[in-house]
């Protein structure tokens, strides 16, 4: 359902997309549809993390690599770009259409582009010159290496992003390090681009009548870790230690994990007085691991 609604945005526009939409391209029932979401902006919410969670897995390795901030942001923005020519319905969704999936994704894209923000205010601290740009430059950066970005995807035209590189690096690099390294920036190579290897059966969830979602691996993080300390967590628990804060969102991820024989409540449950407590099944714990193993290679 998340991948028909990805293509039906990036066909038609996230303003224009219904829910009939979604189960007319996925092949699903309505029934399916509402077992797995409150509404359509639950599913546009679910796609958008889906989408975050594979640009971190291609990006976050790619950033973490150099030791200078120049070298970080170019290797994590050649990744970015690389992630958008292979999934450009994909980029579309996450720049374009986001903008109007509605205030659970708007707050969720807020999150990210500040720490997109915090990573590109990290120029101050390599900066030629005696007094940097302030800290609000690293914003206005970041809104025109968007802007750039939203009008190519909004182009229907299959010219590749990476060659934008070169471009990019030296409008980021020019504030804080000055005029040379932003020309040396449009002197380097434009990367190579690497088509999208084909898809294996290495998605842990392909068994089961789910797909693999940034919620999904923080709830199934969450339930390891604190299961971890010994103890079985409440839905309020694992909201707090996933970072969900509501409460009506938290409940329904975690009863659809447990209808899928994911988790399993060793409480009592609140039909009896008593809140859940939550643990993951073999099945579960072979999931969570495995995710675990693929974030870190």
């Amino acid at each position: 359902m998340l991948a028909a609604l990805v293509e039906v945005v990036n066909e038609r526009g996230v303003a224009n997309v219904t829910v009939a939409d979604i189960v007319g391209r996925s092949g699903v029932s309505r029934r399916t549809f509402y077992e797995m979401f409150d509404d359509r902006e639950d599913c546009l919410l679910a796609a958008f993390e889906d989408a975050l969670h594979r640009i971190a897995v291609v990006v976050i390795p790619a950033y973490a690599q150099p030791v200078k901030w120049q070298e970080k942001i170019r290797a994590g923005l050649t990744a970015f770009l690389g992630f958008l020519d292979n999934e450009r319905a994909t980029g579309r969704l996450v720049i374009v259409e986001s903008a109007g999936a509605g205030n659970h994704v708007l707050e969720r894209r807020e999150r990210v582009l500040e720490r997109t923000i915090t990573a590109i205010d990290q120029g101050r601290t390599e900066a030629k010159h005696k007094d940097p740009p302030p800290p609000v430059a690293a914003e206005g950066i970041l809104g025109g290496v968007l802007s750039i970005l939203h009008t190519r995807l909004s182009q229907d035209t299959n010219t590749p992003l990476l060659e934008l590189t070169g471009p990019l690096m030296s409008m980021i690099v020019l504030p804080y390090l000055g005029p040379a390294a932003a020309r040396k920036e449009l002197q380097r190579p434009t990367p190579q681009h690497h088509p999208k290897p084909p898809q294996g059966p290495s998605d842990p969830l392909r068994d089961i009548e789910m797909r693999l979602t940034y919620r999904t691996v923080r709830v199934l993080t969450a339930i390891a870790e604190l299961g971890g300390r010994g103890s079985y967590p409440s839905n309020r628990q694992v909201g707090e230690a996933s970072g969900m804060q509501d409460q009506g969102q938290i409940s329904k991820l975690l009863a659809r994990l447990h209808r899928l024989g994911l988790i399993h409540n060793t409480g009592i449950g609140p039909t009896k007085g008593a809140p859940n407590a939550w643990t993951l099944t073999p099945t579960g714990n072979h999931i969570q691991q495995t995710i675990q193993q693929q974030t870190h290679k």
